[in-house]
Protein backbone atom coordinates (compact mmCIF):
# COMPACT_ATOMS: atom_id res chain seq x y z
CA UNK A 1 0.00 0.00 0.00
CA UNK A 2 0.88 3.44 -0.15
CA UNK A 3 0.10 6.94 1.33
CA UNK A 4 -2.28 8.23 -1.39
CA UNK A 5 -2.59 12.33 -1.02
CA UNK A 6 -5.60 13.04 -3.42
CA UNK A 7 -6.45 16.79 -4.26
CA UNK A 8 -5.71 18.39 -1.00
CA UNK A 9 -6.48 22.42 -1.17
CA UNK A 10 -5.67 24.23 2.69
CA UNK A 11 -6.59 27.95 2.98
CA UNK A 12 -4.42 29.61 5.79
CA UNK A 13 -5.85 33.66 7.04
CA UNK A 14 -7.52 33.96 3.56
CA UNK A 15 -4.91 32.63 0.94
CA UNK A 16 -4.92 29.70 -0.79
CA UNK A 17 -1.63 27.56 0.60
CA UNK A 18 -2.41 24.03 -1.42
CA UNK A 19 -4.50 23.81 -4.53
CA UNK A 20 -5.66 20.23 -5.21
CA UNK A 21 -2.31 18.48 -4.50
CA UNK A 22 -2.17 14.74 -5.60
CA UNK A 23 0.27 12.50 -4.60
CA UNK A 24 1.67 8.81 -3.55
CA UNK A 25 4.33 7.85 -1.36
CA UNK A 26 5.25 4.29 -1.89
CA UNK A 27 5.22 2.74 1.97
CA UNK A 28 8.77 1.50 2.75
CA UNK A 29 10.59 4.24 1.04
CA UNK A 30 11.97 8.04 1.35
CA UNK A 31 9.69 10.71 -0.83
CA UNK A 32 11.28 14.03 -0.96
CA UNK A 33 8.79 17.21 -0.86
CA UNK A 34 11.44 19.85 -2.69
CA UNK A 35 10.49 23.34 -3.85
CA UNK A 36 10.92 27.20 -3.50
CA UNK A 37 10.18 29.13 0.34
CA UNK A 38 6.57 29.60 0.13
CA UNK A 39 5.66 26.41 -2.12
CA UNK A 40 3.63 25.31 0.32
CA UNK A 41 5.98 22.21 1.70
CA UNK A 42 5.38 23.02 5.82
CA UNK A 43 1.38 23.10 5.09
CA UNK A 44 1.42 19.97 3.37
CA UNK A 45 3.15 18.35 5.94
CA UNK A 46 0.74 19.35 9.21
CA UNK A 47 -2.36 18.55 6.79
CA UNK A 48 -1.00 15.19 6.48
CA UNK A 49 -0.49 14.85 10.07
CA UNK A 50 -3.88 16.73 10.93
CA UNK A 51 -2.48 19.70 12.78
CA UNK A 52 -3.21 22.17 9.92
CA UNK A 53 -7.11 20.90 8.41
CA UNK A 54 -7.23 20.64 5.05
CA UNK A 55 -10.11 22.83 2.57
CA UNK A 56 -10.74 19.86 0.77
CA UNK A 57 -9.45 16.52 -0.12
CA UNK A 58 -8.28 13.33 1.47
CA UNK A 59 -5.53 11.52 2.55
CA UNK A 60 -5.34 7.43 2.63
CA UNK A 61 -2.51 5.47 4.60
CA UNK A 62 -2.83 1.63 4.59
CA UNK A 63 -5.93 1.91 3.35
CA UNK A 64 -7.60 4.25 6.15
CA UNK A 65 -8.66 7.70 6.17
CA UNK A 66 -6.01 9.24 7.60
CA UNK A 67 -7.88 12.69 8.22
CA UNK A 68 -10.75 11.20 10.04
CA UNK A 69 -8.97 8.92 12.59
CA UNK A 70 -9.43 9.62 15.73
CA UNK A 71 -6.57 12.02 17.45
CA UNK A 72 -4.67 9.20 19.44
CA UNK A 73 -5.07 6.45 16.99
CA UNK A 74 -3.15 9.12 14.25
CA UNK A 75 -0.52 9.82 16.72
CA UNK A 76 -0.27 6.10 17.13
CA UNK A 77 0.58 5.85 13.11
CA UNK A 78 2.39 9.06 12.26
CA UNK A 79 4.96 10.89 13.79
CA UNK A 80 5.94 14.68 13.11
CA UNK A 81 9.31 16.19 13.34
CA UNK A 82 8.93 20.11 12.68
CA UNK A 83 11.49 22.58 12.52
CA UNK A 84 12.26 24.87 15.50
CA UNK A 85 10.08 23.59 17.95
CA UNK A 86 10.79 25.14 20.97
CA UNK A 87 9.05 23.80 24.32
CA UNK A 88 7.84 26.33 27.51
CA UNK A 89 8.47 23.74 29.88
CA UNK A 90 11.35 23.17 31.64
CA UNK A 91 12.20 19.36 30.13
CA UNK A 92 15.30 17.33 30.18
CA UNK A 93 16.20 15.71 27.13
CA UNK A 94 14.71 12.35 28.13
CA UNK A 95 11.57 13.87 29.53
CA UNK A 96 11.23 15.57 26.11
CA UNK A 97 11.55 11.95 24.25
CA UNK A 98 9.19 10.23 26.54
CA UNK A 99 6.30 12.17 25.72
CA UNK A 100 6.44 10.19 22.57
CA UNK A 101 5.15 7.63 24.11
CA UNK A 102 2.35 9.62 25.18
CA UNK A 103 -0.04 7.73 22.14
CA UNK A 104 0.89 4.18 24.11
CA UNK A 105 -0.55 5.07 27.15
CA UNK A 106 -4.07 5.23 29.29
CA UNK A 107 -4.38 6.47 32.51
CA UNK A 108 -3.82 2.69 33.88
CA UNK A 109 -0.47 2.02 32.11
CA UNK A 110 2.42 5.08 32.40
CA UNK A 111 6.25 3.57 31.67
CA UNK A 112 6.65 0.35 31.42
CA UNK A 113 9.61 -1.67 30.01
CA UNK A 114 8.80 -1.43 26.78
CA UNK A 115 8.24 2.49 26.84
CA UNK A 116 11.67 2.61 28.78
CA UNK A 117 12.88 0.89 25.77
CA UNK A 118 11.34 2.04 23.16
CA UNK A 119 12.90 5.85 24.30
CA UNK A 120 16.73 4.32 24.69
CA UNK A 121 16.06 3.03 21.35
CA UNK A 122 14.83 6.48 19.72
CA UNK A 123 17.31 8.21 21.54
CA UNK A 124 20.78 5.79 20.52
CA UNK A 125 19.05 5.92 16.86
CA UNK A 126 19.12 9.96 17.16
CA UNK A 127 22.42 10.34 18.52
CA UNK A 128 20.65 12.14 21.37
CA UNK A 129 21.67 9.86 24.44
CA UNK A 130 24.68 12.06 25.33
CA UNK A 131 22.70 15.06 26.33
CA UNK A 132 20.01 13.30 27.64
CA UNK A 133 20.21 14.74 30.88
CA UNK A 134 20.53 18.19 29.79
CA UNK A 135 17.51 20.35 29.70
CA UNK A 136 16.38 21.54 26.76
CA UNK A 137 16.45 25.10 27.50
CA UNK A 138 20.47 24.90 26.78
CA UNK A 139 20.44 22.70 23.30
CA UNK A 140 21.81 24.19 20.40
CA UNK A 141 19.46 24.22 17.32
CA UNK A 142 21.36 20.84 15.85
CA UNK A 143 20.93 19.14 19.45
CA UNK A 144 16.97 20.10 19.47
CA UNK A 145 16.38 18.90 15.85
CA UNK A 146 17.83 15.27 17.09
CA UNK A 147 15.89 15.19 20.22
CA UNK A 148 12.98 16.45 17.84
CA UNK A 149 13.83 13.53 15.59
CA UNK A 150 13.89 10.45 18.93
CA UNK A 151 10.74 12.07 20.22
CA UNK A 152 8.90 11.35 16.78
CA UNK A 153 11.17 7.70 16.94
CA UNK A 154 9.95 6.96 20.25
CA UNK A 155 6.44 7.26 18.80
CA UNK A 156 7.07 4.00 16.78
CA UNK A 157 5.41 5.28 13.53
CA UNK A 158 4.42 3.68 10.79
CA UNK A 159 4.75 7.31 8.68
CA UNK A 160 6.88 9.38 9.68
CA UNK A 161 6.80 13.07 8.05
CA UNK A 162 10.11 15.73 8.25
CA UNK A 163 9.83 19.31 8.19
CA UNK A 164 13.81 19.90 7.17
CA UNK A 165 15.39 17.15 9.29
CA UNK A 166 18.83 18.31 8.29
CA UNK A 167 17.91 22.05 9.78
CA UNK A 168 20.49 23.00 11.98
CA UNK A 169 22.70 20.55 11.54
CA UNK A 170 26.25 20.04 9.92
CA UNK A 171 27.02 18.38 6.94
CA UNK A 172 28.06 14.97 8.99
CA UNK A 173 25.06 14.98 11.15
CA UNK A 174 23.26 15.99 7.73
CA UNK A 175 23.94 12.85 6.34
CA UNK A 176 24.14 10.62 9.18
CA UNK A 177 20.08 11.91 9.63
CA UNK A 178 19.56 11.02 5.76
CA UNK A 179 20.84 7.62 6.38
CA UNK A 180 18.80 6.70 8.97
CA UNK A 181 15.60 7.66 7.45
CA UNK A 182 16.90 5.57 4.81
CA UNK A 183 17.20 2.41 7.52
CA UNK A 184 14.12 3.07 8.87
CA UNK A 185 12.57 3.06 5.19
CA UNK A 186 14.33 -0.21 4.79
CA UNK A 187 12.45 -1.83 8.11
CA UNK A 188 9.31 -0.50 6.61
CA UNK A 189 8.77 2.95 7.34
CA UNK A 190 7.40 5.21 5.42
CA UNK A 191 9.40 8.36 5.17
CA UNK A 192 8.12 11.92 3.77
CA UNK A 193 10.54 14.89 4.06
CA UNK A 194 10.51 18.23 2.79
CA UNK A 195 14.35 19.48 2.16
CA UNK A 196 16.12 22.39 0.86
CA UNK A 197 19.11 20.70 -0.12
CA UNK A 198 18.15 18.93 -3.85
CA UNK A 199 21.81 17.18 -3.67
CA UNK A 200 20.08 15.69 -0.42
CA UNK A 201 17.28 14.48 -2.20
CA UNK A 202 18.66 12.84 -5.27
CA UNK A 203 21.31 11.11 -3.07
CA UNK A 204 18.71 10.21 -0.30
CA UNK A 205 15.44 10.03 -1.72
CA UNK A 206 13.59 7.00 -3.60
CA UNK A 207 10.35 9.59 -4.77
CA UNK A 208 10.34 13.00 -5.16
CA UNK A 209 7.27 15.30 -4.89
CA UNK A 210 8.37 18.90 -6.61
CA UNK A 211 5.52 21.84 -5.02
CA UNK A 212 5.70 25.23 -6.29
CA UNK A 213 3.13 28.04 -5.65
CA UNK A 214 0.93 25.15 -3.64
CA UNK A 215 0.52 22.93 -6.98
CA UNK A 216 2.30 19.61 -7.64
CA UNK A 217 4.93 20.41 -10.44
CA UNK A 218 6.08 17.02 -10.69
CA UNK A 219 6.23 13.74 -9.20
CA UNK A 220 8.10 10.07 -9.22
CA UNK A 221 11.22 8.25 -9.08
CA UNK A 222 13.76 10.78 -8.29
CA UNK A 223 16.18 9.78 -10.73
CA UNK A 224 13.42 9.98 -13.45
CA UNK A 225 12.17 13.38 -12.88
CA UNK A 226 14.92 15.82 -11.28
CA UNK A 227 15.81 17.21 -14.55
CA UNK A 228 17.66 20.68 -15.08
CA UNK A 229 14.50 21.72 -17.35
CA UNK A 230 12.53 21.13 -13.73
CA UNK A 231 15.36 22.82 -11.75
CA UNK A 232 15.03 26.06 -14.24
CA UNK A 233 11.71 26.45 -14.51
CA UNK A 234 10.75 25.37 -10.74
CA UNK A 235 14.01 27.65 -9.02
CA UNK A 236 14.59 29.88 -11.53
CA UNK A 237 18.14 29.03 -11.99
CA UNK A 238 20.23 27.35 -14.31
CA UNK A 239 21.81 23.96 -13.49
CA UNK A 240 23.11 20.95 -14.50
CA UNK A 241 22.50 16.97 -13.61
CA UNK A 242 25.51 14.94 -13.41
CA UNK A 243 26.20 11.50 -12.37
CA UNK A 244 27.83 11.27 -8.82
CA UNK A 245 31.09 9.33 -9.36
CA UNK A 246 30.78 7.03 -6.22
CA UNK A 247 27.02 6.43 -5.67
CA UNK A 248 25.80 7.09 -9.30
CA UNK A 249 22.46 8.96 -7.91
CA UNK A 250 21.89 12.57 -9.87
CA UNK A 251 24.46 15.34 -9.00
CA UNK A 252 23.18 18.76 -9.44
CA UNK A 253 25.76 21.32 -10.28
CA UNK A 254 24.14 25.09 -10.30
CA UNK A 255 25.59 27.88 -12.30
CA UNK A 256 26.36 31.35 -10.76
Amino acid sequence: MTLQVHAITADVGGARILDEVTFAAPVGQVTALVGPNGAGKSTLLRVLAGTQKATQGGVNFEGIDLLSMPRKQRARTLALVEQDVHSEFSLTVRQAVELGRTPHQSAFSWGNEHDEAAVDAAMQRADALEFSHRQLGTLSGGERQRVQLARALAQEPRLLLLDEPTNHLDVRAQLRTLSLLRDLADTGITVVAALHDLNLAAEFCDHVVVLTGGRIAACGETTATLSAELIGTTYGVSADVLTHPRSGRPLIAFSR
